[in-house]
């Protein structure tokens, strides 16, 4: 079933996040190592290796005697996430700022562009991997391999855990920010580029509608449902009354 140029390790990696991605290990669940191993045809010394990787990524909590368990993605967890991307892809944007040339600035509006395209055409795979590549491709320039390599699974915590369905709104404004760091790139001014991706792109408190909506919409639904009803005024009753006489005598009740 595996068979590639990459390690085993590395295919057991490949295949547990996949399986996290389409929500197959659920958030709080035990994983199975035994039924991982039959079902890949490998011992277990590869799979204890890529556990290893996913615990210290976050994705999952190796726990001794008990097994090993599928972490839940926190608001905290999301806050904290933020909070360091943010400074690290704006530490990287001054690092490359003068770098920068104008075939990036186009590569950048291309790929923003194929972004609202993938938007309107709701195909949000797509825009998940355009998305990707758009911040590649000022990383990229970055000489700073650690930065990588903190960011990388940190974007892979939050994007496929399980990979979700999007709301446009938010990828709408998304395209925004990225427009923004394009102007501020063209206009020279490194300033507005990182306080635009620090402040408002990679803010917690600037996207935390979105987010909850996204990581939680079933605490959003739980509101609305426990939101009572709003009894009707004497107003409104003398209203209902007038119409409902009206319909009765078989006058049209909207004149």
């Amino acid at each position: 079933m595996i068979i590639n140029q990459k390690s085993l390790r590395e295919q057991v990696y490949d295949f547990i996040r996949e399986e996290l991605t389409r929500g197959k290990l659920i958030p709080g669940a035990a994983i199975n190592l035994n039924a991982i191993s039959e079902e890949l045809g490998i011992s277990k010394t590869p799979l204890r290796d890529a556990m290893l990787q996913l615990d210290t990524e976050g994705f999952v909590t190796i726990s001794p005697r008990r097994g090993v368990f599928v972490n839940r993605l926190t608001l905290e967890d999301i806050r904290n996430c933020y909070e360091i991307i943010g400074s690290l892809e704006s530490t990287a944007i001054l690092a490359v700022f003068d770098s920068i040339q104008p075939l990036h600035i186009e590569k950048m509006k291309l790929l923003n562009s194929a972004l609202r395209t993938s938007i309107k055409n709701e195909d949000f795979q797509a825009y998940y991997q355009q998305n990707i590549l758009f911040h590649d491709v000022f990383l990229e320039m970055s000489h700073n391999q650690s930065l990588k390599r903190i960011i990388a699974p940190m974007k892979r915590r939050l994007y496929d855990f399980p990979r979700r369905g999007y709301i446009k709104e938010w990828e709408q404004s998304n395209c925004r920010d990225h427009d923004r760091l394009i102007e501020a790139f063209e206009a020279g001014d490194r300033d507005a580029a990182v306080r635009g991706w620090r402040e408002v792109h990679w803010s917690f408190d600037a996207q935390e509608k979105y987010i909850r909506r996204f990581y939680f919409p079933e605490a959003r639904e739980a509101r609305v449902a426990k939101t009572p009803r709003r009894s009707p005024s004497p107003r409104d009753l003398k209203r209902r009354r007038v119409l409902q006489n009206r319909s009765a005598r078989g006058e049209d009740p909207t004149t």
